[in-house]
């Protein structure tokens, strides 16, 4: 389904360029002038994480999402270990990590509690399970979660086991986030219909491109489900392009996650959309309006490099 986003996305780009107008015009014009978008606070504990949302504030941003180091676990995965907004894939073999749910649960509740304390209520709060707890430990985490209104709990459970999503539903009212690691329609229609889920995160570029993806949206906003996009610096500028397309047309937008890149990247990609207080906006090229420059490009041979795996603390295999 990569592979085809890329000639979707490819198509619809030649179709603008070719009637001159950019591809929001193409799939019902605009709904909206801006897109809101979240950024990360990444923190080794309560306080480093105090100050990074305060910074992210200070630099606009509406929507937050927090990840924390937990007490009593070494590494945790999304807090980057040298101050870095990100954590990147390490070259060569994998790095082994450790994880204790218990330690986790246990934490996370009092993290919120005191942003909240520290920031008040009008900014808005995401959290990132990582697939890690089962759905009554989910089920917990998102009551007790309740009382600091995030905007969403995401991924709480693993996606393949749809039924775990009821489980939360039974027991919370915090927005569920799921679906990044989705590709299809199908992966989504049992949480559509029972109204498992408050957000899709199945971005344009794994999801079959716009054509695919302006399905799952349709079908979407008939449960009262809105879009959240997977918007991670692994996926180029060309899908966050193309994102704010179709955030900006489509009525049931939600949010955007936005993890600029490095500025390396600029050397290859020409981009067309800013950031400017708390959301992206996009300008009037033709097509999606990105441009590649294949010359500069091919000073970057690709180099293999992966993600950590992760263990529980007595060395069993485990969700990262």
């Amino acid at each position: 389904m990569t592979a085809v986003s890329a000639i979707d996305m490819a198509l619809w780009d030649i179709k603008g360029k070719a009637l001159n107008t950019p591809l929001y015009n193409l799939i019902g014009g605009k709904s909206r002038e801006k897109v809101l978008v979240y950024c990360h606070a990444n923190g080794k504990n309560i306080d480093d994480i105090l100050d990074k949302v305060g910074t992210e504030i200070e630099n606009g941003f509406k929507a937050v999402r927090i990840q924390s180091g937990i007490p009593g676990i070494e590494n945790t995965y999304g807090v980057s270990k040298d101050n870095k907004p990100y954590e990147p894939a390490h070259k060569g073999l994998a790095q082994e990590e450790f994880w204790d749910t218990s330690s986790y649960l246990n934490f996370v509740p009092a993290l919120f509690k005191k942003v909240r304390e520290t920031y008040g209520d009008n900014i808005h709060l995401l959290h990132d399970v990582h697939h890690r707890c089962t759905p009554i430990e989910a089920a917990r985490l998102a009551k007790e979660l309740e009382p600091y209104h995030l905007f969403w709990l995401e991924d709480p459970v693993a996606g393949e086991l749809q039924e775990g999503l009821r489980l939360i539903r039974q027991h919370s009212t915090t927005p569920i986030a799921i679906g990044e690691v989705f590709n299809s329609i199908y992966d989504y229609s049992t949480l559509f219909s029972e109204q498992l889920i408050d957000y899709i995160r199945m971005p344009v570029a794994h999801g079959g491109g716009i054509t695919h993806l302006l399905k799952v949206s349709a079908m979407a906003s008939v449960y009262h489900i809105n879009t959240g996009f997977h918007g991670a610096t692994d996926l180029s500028p060309v899908n966050l392009a193309a994102a704010i397309h179709f955030n900006l047309a489509v009525n049931n937008f939600g949010i955007q996650e936005y993890m600029p890149h490095q500025e390396i990247v600029n050397e290859v990609f020409k981009t067309n959309y800013q950031y400017e207080n708390g959301f992206l906006s996009i300008d009037d090229s033709p097509g999606i309006g990105v441009d590649i420059d294949e010359k500069s490009a091919l000073k970057f041979p690709y180099t293999m490099a992966r993600l950590p795996v992760n263990r529980k603390t007595d060395g069993t295999m485990f969700n990262w």
